[in-house]
């Protein structure tokens, strides 16, 4: 048990010390990823507002399956075309504490093709 505490608290700390230097402004929003078990979710913030402009997820009711990379990159796809509905094409990518490779890069690739620029 003592390991699955540290583990959540090592992402805590490196969370924290990347959000010490990232910070979405209106010209260029804050794109922050959470990653669960069976979920990728992704909202693009206005900190000096403290609004979301964009969101996606990859929930579906019923969905017993995990989305895996193909679908983390169509997510991208998705919230990249949401932000260019609302005129945002630069981004900060907040990758919350996880590492950048899997299901975060590909949804990050995926950002990157729709037209994001981070």
């Amino acid at each position: 048990m003592a390991s699955t505490n540290s583990k959540y608290a090592s992402r805590k700390k490196r969370k924290t010390r990347i959000r010490k230097k990232i910070f979405g402004t209106t010209e260029r929003p804050r794109l922050s990823v959470f990653r669960s078990a069976r979920h990728v979710y992704a909202q693009v913030i206005d900190d000096t507002k403290g609004v979301t402009l964009a969101h996606v997820h990859s929930f579906k009711k019923g969905a017993e399956e995990r989305a895996g990379k193909a679908a983390c990159t169509e997510l991208g796809k998705k919230l990249a075309e949401a932000c260019k509905s609302k005129n945002i094409t630069k981004v900060v990518f907040d990758k919350n504490g996880y590492a950048y490779h899997g299901r975060i890069m590909a949804l990050a690739e995926g950002a990157r093709e729709g037209g994001l620029d981070f």
